[in-house]
């Protein structure tokens, strides 16, 4: 007897999905924790620092304690997109971002630890600022620098990351464009301090190779948005 041509096709197993979706998501994390630790263990052992003369000022050691953070959030984000989006383009750029970041981020952790000084700041971030942030709470400046705050600009809240790892298909990509084109616009003026700020050549070479990457970056993801019907997210 023949087949029955009308039967219905077994709907995708949601639970078989959801952990398929979970080991994408921790190999992806896996190797970006094995990349930034063996960066930051290659600088420490075989790559001396190219201006061995140049002590690290308070921007130095500030940006890269901080910027490491703000990057690991990025690389996170980004591990999201890229296990769970559905947009090539979009995957694409978050793996751009993942890597580029873990890389950045272990470079800045190896800096730190040639240098004697503390992978992060106690008491808060960005008080190594030598200018205060347009449009932020940097009141009650002493000297050349600021108070530390509680959270950098741009960051995701919990619920935001957790909304975005739950999320998949076109949801997931439009929510990663805003959620990473606000990052980048919120790491920009630590960006730019740096660069301008910072006493050894690593220091600036690194913020200024950020802030031409991150450049290109935020206007593909504003034309992804916009092609998407998306708006950015407001500065948080």
């Amino acid at each position: 007897m023949a087949a029955d041509a009308t039967a219905a096709v077994p709907e995708p197993d949601p639970v078989a999905g959801a952990l398929r979706r979970k080991r994408l998501l921790m190999a992806a994390l896996a190797l970006i924790a094995v990349l930034c630790t063996g960066i930051a263990i290659g600088l420490m052992l075989r790559v001396p620092l190219q201006d061995s003369s140049a002590a690290p000022n308070a921007v130095d050691v500030g940006f890269c304690q901080d910027m490491s953070i703000h990057h690991t959030q990025a690389v996170q984000m980004s591990a999201f997109e890229f296990a769970g989006g559905s947009d090539p383009d979009v995957k694409r750029l978050a793996y751009d971002i993942m890597t580029t970041q873990a890389n950045q981020a272990g470079r800045m952790q190896g800096w730190l630890q040639q240098w004697n000084k503390p992978v992060a700041a106690v008491g808060g971030y960005m008080g190594w600022m030598t200018v205060p942030m347009s449009g932020h709470d940097m009141s009650g400046m002493s000297g050349t620098g600021t108070h530390p705050v509680p959270r950098m600009p741009g960051m995701a809240s919990d619920a935001e990351m957790e909304q975005l790892q739950k999320l998949t298909g076109p949801a997931q990509d439009t929510l990663f464009l805003q959620l990473m084109l606000r990052h980048h616009q919120g790491g920009l003026p630590m960006i730019t301090d740096a660069t301008d700020h910072a006493d050894t050549d690593v220091v600036r070479s690194l913020a200024a190779s950020m802030a031409k990457t991150q450049a290109g970056e935020m206007q593909t993801m504003t034309q992804m948005l916009t092609q998407r019907g998306a708006a950015p997210l407001p500065m948080n």
